[in-house]
């Protein structure tokens, strides 16, 4: 489902009108298609009937429809309440946090000089979780535009109805498309899909974003020269995952690596020229016209002198009209994109020289009274290219800390290190003093980079690829080598060691220095409890310090260590109020030890796309964020099929965007008297938490840590389906085996979410309330009084609230009715089903009131699915119990056979509740 901050507002009759609209536009194509047993069935005047693939294609299609339809009915509902109210009057944007800074007495002059510190950084990620083609969203989102268009009230009937018959059409293209993919998307594949949004989205949607900073600005009675220029505004950009992540990925191989490297280079530059081009087209003034600054003139002939016969050709093009000509200039100074210039090249070297140029093209404008060319015509680009610079986006590289310990095992095998091959089994102290001793040294264990082994061969090849594109293009592009599952200082000390292998350690006075950040992340309950230890004991060691001042030095980085904090596998570990209080704990722990080493901890939030990874309302994700933490800078991946959902319209990705921007901005600036409740306050209600915290920890594990309830699992949801589809480029377990440590935390969450338990949505937090509210009736009641302004708390609660309103009981229990053992059905079931009441009712004792009378929009709207939804999952049991007989008595390729038609129901049922993983 598609939710905003403005949901419990939305105009329902509105969503009515245009379902309406769309269902009759959907249905009249499907009989014009000869399709009139389904158009009847969507109608409801027919039954649907087991097996038929093409009515869960047109299922699929119709949710999507109706997710158009409350995406548009949110954008309309911002527009209507910002012009009738003004811009504060929705949360988490830039109206309402100067609204809520002025009120708590920051002044302008206060935010004007932290606003160029704030910056945030949207990771684009490609996990199993899109189960769209991209041919489809294509289809979709001209359909959205279409709707868009028909709001408009100038039209003509005949209009009207041209702009119906494109809606038809698109509607066709789509039931004549495939649905899902039948053979697994390439890294290509994937990689095309982030590049549209970075090519084609972002930079669309940047100006857009400043000016919307500028208008709140205005409205809230600040000076507006205060913003003016470039340099006074948020600073943004985009890291990547594709390409990079190789954690349980072996598709993502160096060759992978250096492809991807090249091509978001080459894009990000050709994005660059052609921008360029246009503006050069624009910058028809002549010096006949006005009198050329010298600085301008003295730009031009400086760059002439250097560019010799080529400039010639520029000057000629465009004679007596010199900024045409700088321009071009500018183009012919950009970087080949393989970063192998020609010989004597004069070529800019890095983005920020092409950043000087188009500075001083600002002033010169300026200098001729053009001031309005200046902001609309370069400003832009200026921001863009800072946003962008020749990479594009960062790539991140990640690898699981087991796969470094057997690449490094083979090096020492290689180099005849005694007991080598045993590495990873080593005790901790053994290691630590083996790689301390080892990373004195500047020498590599080996000459020769092949034949070492599977993990080593990769991770060396890898690196190398790494150490080439610095040679060539610098260190921008690069972001930072992600440890998975950290779990000791040593787990980071043999990166610095693989480090130097490849040659991406760098020699100092004191020592050796990483000149790439080395970043731990932290995933279960239990590797964010021993965190800040980790943390302490890696900041201490030398090589980090060196790192630290190697590359503050060097590249003018701040003094910060990043620290990935993991959504996915904690929630997986401990259930959602667990995972999100360990997380909340954690990174005020990390903090300190930051404070500690006079070190900033900028945190990489790893959210996924569901409740139960980390999802939910962005403001209320950055508000409930513990005070002191963020410092200006929000990292945080955007997974999956959530790119599509917040970013493939421009007017949504503005509308989020806008949010990661303010949230950052009023989360790091809102003074101690500006918040709701005072410290004093705060603290009671921490320990209270922390007390539901180890109760619902305690539930929840008892419930899912033993091989009954995966057995329970493995049957009772699709996840034998999910592990044979092709909805994701990765394997769906970490290793092959299906235990609960090795399942990866997307899967586990999808196959709940299609059975509709949601469990890890909510299990533990009503067994939690309700031990707390027996044993201590006074603490509940000061927790509920102030449940809703106790910003951490509240988060999880709303969260634990719209994943109860998605389970549905009944369901349930018809997929626990597929579990072949009725009586571990049966326990596991009641568990399972008084958890949810219990849950259920707690979370309206603590609000007052029952969740439906809180939130009638979101179960209203999710009724308009789940009438539809309901034949889909009566289908899909169906469809379960053939294959897995079918599998069972080994006709292999009868099942297989089925696969397509039970991708195209799980596909289905994803978008009637609009997620996966």
């Amino acid at each position: 489902m598609y939710f905003s901050t403005t949901d419990d507002s939305i105009e329902l009759d509105k969503i009515k009108q245009d379902l309406r609209f769309l269902h009759d536009c959907y249905t009249g194509m499907l009989r014009d298609a000869g399709e009139d047993d389904i158009a009847d069935m969507l109608d409801g005047k027919r039954a649907l009937q087991p097996g038929a693939e093409r009515l869960s294609k047109a299922f699929s299609i119709y949710f999507q429809l109706i997710t158009i339809v409350e995406e548009n009915a949110s954008v309309q509902l911002r527009r209507k309440l910002e012009d009738e109210h003004g811009m504060a009057r929705i949360s988490g944007l830039w109206g309402k946090t100067f609204m809520q800074l002025k009120e708590a007495g920051v002044d302008a002059a206060t935010i004007t000089k932290a606003l160029p510190g704030i910056r945030i950084e949207p990771v684009l990620t490609a996990h199993p979780t899109e189960s769209k083609r991209s041919t489809m969203i294509d289809q979709l989102r001209a359909i959205y535009l279409l709707m868009v268009k028909r709001e408009n009230k100038v039209w003509t009937a005949q209009e009207k109805k041209q702009i119906e018959q494109e809606i038809r059409a698109a509607m066709q293209r789509l039931w004549l498309t495939g649905q899902v993919f039948l053979q697994k998307p390439s890294i290509q594949d994937e990689l095309r899909n982030v590049l549209h949004y970075l090519t084609k989205v972002f930079p669309n949607v940047m100006p857009l974003l400043d000016q919307r900073l500028r208008d709140a600005w205005r409205e809230a009675g600040f000076d507006e020269t205060m913003l003016e220029g470039t340099e006074n505004l948020p600073r943004i950009s985009f890291g990547n995952w594709v390409g990079g992540d190789r954690d349980g990925h072996p598709f993502v191989t160096a060759d992978v690596t250096r492809e991807t490297l090249e091509t978001l280079r080459r894009s990000a530059l050709e994005m660059i020229d052609a921008d360029l081009d246009v503006l050069a087209r624009r910058m028809s003034i002549s010096q006949f016209e006005v009198q050329v600054p010298e600085m301008l003139q003295g730009r031009i002939n400086a760059l002439v002198e250097a560019l010799g016969k080529s400039a010639e050709e520029s000057l000629a093009r465009n004679p007596k009209e010199p900024w045409r000509q700088l321009l071009n200039m500018m183009r012919l100074m950009l970087p080949e994109p393989s970063g192998i210039n020609p010989q004597g090249s004069v070529r800019y070297s890095s983005y920020h020289e092409l950043l000087e140029d188009l500075r001083l093209l600002i002033e010169s404008l300026r200098a001729i009274n053009a001031k309005d060319i200046a902001r609309l015509d370069v400003e832009p680009i200026i921001r863009k290219v800072s946003a962008f610079g020749f990479h594009l986006a960062a790539l991140d590289i990640r690898q699981n800390s087991r796969f470094h310990d057997l690449a490094l095992s083979q090096l020492l095998v290689a180099a005849g290190v005694e007991d080598g091959e045993n590495f990873p089994d080593w005790s901790e102290e053994r290691r630590l003093a083996y790689l301390t001793e080892e990373l004195k040294s500047t020498r590599p264990y080996v000459r020769r980079y092949e034949g070492l082994g599977t993990e080593a061969d990769a991770v060396i090849a890898c690196y190398r690829v790494l150490y080439h594109y610095v040679e060539r293009n610098g260190y921008d592009g690069l972001g930072s080598l992600i440890v998975s599952m950290t779990r000791s200082l040593s787990d980071l000390l043999v990166v610095y060691v693989l480090c130097r292998e490849a040659g991406l350690m760098a020699r100092t006075p004191e020592g050796m220095a990483c000149v790439l950040p080395v970043v731990p992340l932290l995933e279960t309950i239990g590797d964010l409890e021993k965190g800040p230890e980790i943390l302490d004991t890696f900041l201490s060691h030398p090589v980090t310090q060196n790192s630290l001042k190697w590359r503050s030095e060097n590249l003018n980085a701040p003094r910060a260590q990043q620290v990935m904090v993991g959504y996915s596998d904690s929630n997986k570990d401990g259930g959602i109020l667990a995972s999100l209080w360990s997380l909340h704990t954690a990174q005020l722990a990390l903090t300190q030890t930051g404070q500690k080493h006079d070190v900033r901890i900028r945190f990489f939030h790893g959210r996924g796309g569901t409740i139960s990874r980390g999802a939910g309302p962005t403001h209320r994700f950055i508000a409930g964020l513990p005070h002191g933490t963020i410092q200006g800078d929000m990292r945080l991946t955007e997974q999956g099929e959530v790119i599509s959902q917040k970013y493939a319209n421009p007017l949504t990705a503005l509308y989020n965007l806008e949010l990661l921007q303010a949230g950052t901005t009023g989360n790091s600036l809102l003074p101690e008297k500006g918040r709701r409740l005072t410290s004093e306050l705060r603290d009671q209600l921490e320990a209270i938490v922390h007390k539901l915290y180890q109760y619902s920890l305690e539930s929840y594990q008892k419930l899912v840590h033993n091989d009954e309830f995966v057995r329970f699992f493995a049957q009772a949801t699709p996840i034998d389906i999910i592990e044979s589809s092709s909805i994701g480029s990765r394997p769906a377990r970490r290793t092959g085996k299906r235990t609960f440590g090795d399942l990866r935390a997307i899967p586990w969450v999808f196959s709940w979410s299609q059975a509709r338990f949601f469990l890890t949505g909510w299990y533990g937090v009503g067994a939690a309330l309700e031990r707390l509210k027996q044993e201590e009736p006074e603490a509940f009641s000061l927790l509920s009084k102030h449940a809703v302004d106790f910003m951490p708390f509240r988060y999880v609660i709303t969260n634990a609230s719209s994943a109860i309103a998605l389970t549905d009981t009944g369901i349930m229990e018809a997929y626990a009715g597929l579990v072949d053992d009725r009586k571990l059905a049966e326990t596991y079931l009641e568990d399972i089903r008084t958890e949810f009441y219990r849950t259920r009712d707690m979370l309206g004792v603590l609000y007052g009131h029952p969740l439906q009378e809180r939130r009638p929009r979101m179960y209203t709207m999710m009724g308009f699915r789940a009438e539809r939804l309901k034949p889909l999952h009566e289908l899909q049991i169906s469809q379960l119990k053939i294959w897995r007989k079918l599998k069972e008595e080994g006709k292999t390729k009868e099942a297989d056979d089925m696969l397509p038609e039970l991708l195209l129901v799980l596909n289905a049922i994803a978008s009637g509740l609009g997620t996966t993983g």
